[in-house]
């Protein structure tokens, strides 16, 4: 697995991982697990992870990400998280960004038969890029929070799925104390 660690970083990544009951230091010492820094750079800082990237600039994460498919081998079990891609669209133009991720980003989890899962802040850029981001995957997840009196509800439902029926109605996510999420219907979206 890749996280790559856009919005927050990596210790808090880990941090999070591990309030799930994963070994983060096992996974990452067995290299099951790969925590990509792609937050310290946006501070004006160098990383000290093993797993960095230097900018954010579309040019430069191009270069980069085409190196990477060039090492990498097929490999159906693999699947790449990122945060969120918002920050990155802060240091390049909009048409830049959409243009990367169009062209290098969503094409390279079927390059290597994985599955990418990349996050995307609501408000933050033009109907634009979300029209053309929402176009191109074969699946759109929307999340969100509501706040009822002193509860919070965390809200999912499926915005599209590619080649499958779906509900496409909110369903609301309950965590269990042993961290598994359940997920309750609430009502015809």
């Amino acid at each position: 697995m890749g996280y790559y660690a856009v919005s927050k970083p990596p210790d808090s990544v880990r941090s999070q991982l591990g309030r799930f009951g994963i070994d983060v230091e096992k996974l990452e010492a067995e290299e099951s697990l790969a925590i990509y820094d792609l937050y310290t750079c946006q501070l004006g800082q160098k990383s000290k992870e093993k797993y960095a990237l230097e900018s954010l600039k579309v040019s430069d994460l191009s270069i980069w990400l085409s190196g990477a498919l060039k090492l990498a081998s097929p490999d159906p079990n693999l699947l790449w998280i990122v945060d969120s891609f918002s920050p990155i669209a802060r240091f390049n133009d909009e048409k830049s960004f959409i243009e990367w991720v169009l062209t290098r980003v969503i094409p390279y989890a079927p390059a290597e038969k994985s599955i990418g899962i990349w996050g995307v802040l609501r408000g933050v850029h033009s109907d634009w890029v979300y029209k053309q981001l929402e176009a191109s995957p074969d699946a759109v997840l929307q999340f969100k929070f509501e706040e009822a009196g002193e509860e919070v509800k965390s809200l999912v439902r499926i915005m599209f799925m590619q080649n499958v029926g779906f509900d496409s109605r909110w369903h609301s996510l309950r965590m269990n104390d042993n961290f598994e999420i359940t997920l309750e219907k609430l009502g015809a979206g």
